[in-house]
This record gives C-alpha cells, sequence and structure tokens, in this order.
C-alpha cells in the first residue's frame, strides 16, 4: 500500500528493457516493405498517437517558488490541471502583493497603512480587510498573546533577516507602548484602517499564509482539483484524499530540527496543519538564543515551556491565528485555550521533548520518534 506524506514525497521511477531479437535476411526486407506500406496509408494518425504518448502527463503536477519569504510547494494528484497550478500561483502573488510588508521595495496594503499611523485611516481591499477583521479577533481572543500591531517589536528585532540584532532594554521600552491591538480601528462602512498612534505598524505574519493557504485551497477545486498539498513555507492545506483514495499521511514537525524532520504522524483529510515553534527563525547573542515569536507584553521571545505547537484545523487562518495565539500561553494554558474552538485539534511538544495532544487526537496520533519523545501526561 502506498504511503503518502505531506512534509515530503518523491518519486523515483526506473524502467529497464531487455531483450535481444535476430531476424533473417529476407525477413527483415519483409517488414521493410510492410513499414514503408503503412506509413504511407496512414503516416498522420501514427504519428499523432506517438505526439500524446511523448506528452503524458507524471504525476503529481508539483511546482515551488521562493515567494513571502519562504519556499512554496503545491502538488496536484490530478491529471490535466496545469491551469489550476497557474491559477493558484497567480492568486498567491496578487494576495501577497496586498498583505506583505516590504515586498521588494513594493508599496504594499500594509506599507500604506502602517505608513499612515496617526494621520489617517487608509481605504484596503476586500480581502485585507477580512484578514485585520481575523487578526483582530484573534487578537481580543488570546488577551493580546497574539497581536497584530507588533510590528514596531518585530522590526526592532528582525529575527530572520540578515540584520537581525538583540535591542536594548531602552529600545523595547520605547516600543512597547505601540503595541496595542486596541488601537488598531476599523469602519467597515468605509472599508478603512487607522492606527491611531503615530509609529504603530501592522505585521500580519502571524496569520497571512493561513489566509492565503485558504485561498488557495479556494482557486484548486473551483478547478476541478480534488487530491492536493499546499505547503506555504510549514503552512500546509490537504485537499481531498490521496491518490490511493485515503487519508493523508501527515508528519507533525519537530520543533528541534529543520523543516521536514517529524515526531509523529496523524492520518487526515481535507485539512490545515499549522506549527509554530523555535526551529524556524532564531537569533543567537552571547550564547543564548532567542527565538522570532515575540511576547508583546514583554517584547522579548516567549519564556514558557513550548517548543513547538502544531494546530489541526478545517481553515488555514484559523490555524495559523491559533499556533502564536495558543503558544503564547504555555502547554496547560493552551490545552485549555483550545477547548472553546470546535473542530480544532494540537500537537504540542515541550522544552524537555514530551508530547501533548488535544482529546480529539487520542488514538489518532502516533508517537514514531521515540528514541527522543515520550507521551507527556
Amino acid at each position: 500500500m502506498s504511503n503518502y506524506r505531506v512534509i515530503w514525497y518523491s518519486i523515483s521511477s526506473e524502467v529497464i528493457l531487455k531483450g535481444a531479437m535476430i531476424m533473417k535476411k529476407w525477413t527483415w526486407l519483409l517488414v521493410f516493405i510492410l513499414l514503408i506500406g503503412s506509413l504511407a496509408a496512414c503516416g498522420g494518425p501514427k504519428k499523432e498517437v506517438s505526439k500524446k504518448q511523448d506528452q503524458k502527463e507524471t504525476l503529481p503536477l508539483s511546482k515551488k517558488d521562493f515567494l513571502m519569504g519562504t519556499v512554496v510547494s503545491l502538488k496536484i494528484y490530478n491529471a490535466g490541471k496545469q491551469d489550476a497550478m497557474d491559477a493558484s500561483y497567480k492568486k498567491i502573488r496578487e494576495l501577497a502583493a496586498e498583505i506583505t510588508t516590504n515586498d521588494d521595495g513594493k508599496n504594499t496594503e500594509i506599507d500604506k497603512i502602517n505608513a499612515n499611523s496617526g494621520k489617517k485611516p487608509v481605504k484596503v481591499t476586500k480581502n485585507m480587510f477580512f484578514l485585520i477583521e481575523r487578526a483582530i479577533f484573534y487578537s481580543k481572543n488570546s488577551d493580546g498573546g497574539f497581536d497584530l500591531a507588533i510590528g514596531p517589536l518585530t522590526n526592532l528585532w528582525r529575527i530572520g533577516f540578515p540584520d537581525a540584532r538583540k535591542p536594548s532594554q531602552a529600545e523595547i521600552d520605547n516600543r512597547l507602548p505601540l503595541v496595542n491591538y486596541k488601537d488598531v480601528q476599523l469602519n467597515e462602512a468605509n472599508q478603512t484602517v487607522y492606527l491611531k498612534r503615530k509609529g504603530m505598524a501592522l505585521d500580519l505574519g502571524a496569520i497571512a499564509k493561513g489566509y492565503i493557504a485558504d485561498e488557495v485551497a479556494k482557486v484548486m477545486k473551483a478547478h476541478g482539483v480534488n487530491s492536493a498539498i499546499v505547503d506555504l513555507g510549514g503552512n500546509i492545506f490537504v485537499i481531498g484524499h490521496n491518490p490511493d483514495e485515503k487519508k493523508w499521511n501527515v508528519g507533525i514537525q519537530d520543533p528541534f530540527s529543520p523543516r521536514g524532520s517529524i515526531i509523529g504522524k496523524l492520518e487526515t483529510e481535507e485539512m490545515s496543519i499549522v506549527t509554530s515553534g523555535i526551529y524556524e527563525r532564531h537569533l543567537e547573542v552571547d550564547g543564548k538564543d532567542y527565538h522570532h515569536l515575540l511576547d508583546p507584553k514583554t517584547g522579548y521571545p516567549f519564556d514558557n515551556n513550548i517548543a513547538g505547537v502544531s494546530i489541526i484545523s478545517k481553515k488555514s487562518i484559523d490555524g495559523d491565528g491559533l499556533s502564536t495565539a495558543t503558544f503564547s500561553k504555555g502547554i496547560q494554558g493552551g490545552l485549555a485555550y483550545l477547548k472553546q474552538f470546535k473542530g480544532v485539534e494540537a500537537v504540542f511538544v515541550s522544552r524537555d521533548k514530551k508530547v501533548y495532544i488535544t482529546p480529539g487526537l487520542k488514538g489518532k496520533f502516533e508517537l514514531v520518534n521515540t528514541d527522543d519523545f515520550k507521551m507527556g501526561n
């Protein structure tokens, strides 16, 4: 039985044809005569069949690109869906141009909002308004553990960029008053966003890829795709079933290792899997490691017992927002926090390499790296 994994997928095939044929000279002559007659009578159709065979599609249809500061990988397991692949990448680029910050110097929607902080409201697209609405929801729901207005701090630390550095306490203290989701004002009638204080800045990096993954899945389904993997740099969405008409076998990221290393697996279908963890981006200063998930209340990376949390949900935008919101609360706090969300499950990995799961994953999640990890209580 084939085993389809989400974190990696490889196809290798080697066809070796061996054979021998010995014919007498008169037989070769007969074959040559028959061949000439055949080509003269029906040369057109023979060429057409050969052309179709040469163009036979190899599945999955796969494409990778570097977008939004990460590797984007799409794989489609339905035949004849190049149009779906093209439309999906077009959608990614369109949305990235709206909601990313400082994308190759372009003046994106987020750049416009941030540039007008403390000055005036900025009219935005329907996509942007919806995304900011959801970001505000998770900011409120998590009591500021997730805060879409964290831009002044992320711009200060710059973890994940070549100019990353540990800021001084004075710099952090100066930026903290600017980080407050309550100072983000939305006007639904005018579809505008206003940052009340000069120097405020939105950073939607903790939720944007989830939204885009959902939109790509919609595009694929509209083009008749019912078996595919959308991977936006760790934000994974599995569409339908695998090519064997079975559930996808999804690997859960090891937060202590590079992307692609797993601690366990579970079978799922038509779901999003989003992981936030210390493995993604970090900065080492004077022997101390600082990860990129910043606490809006202290200005420093969250300091709790979570090394990584993977959220399994129907919508990737929810998985994205919840992965950061949950990370902010620690393992026990995160488990309690997620109880309010129906249909959402999670896998937590502690810094001492214990694994905790939500009740809905009991009997479904399998720990495979039992040498380094063990299940917690």
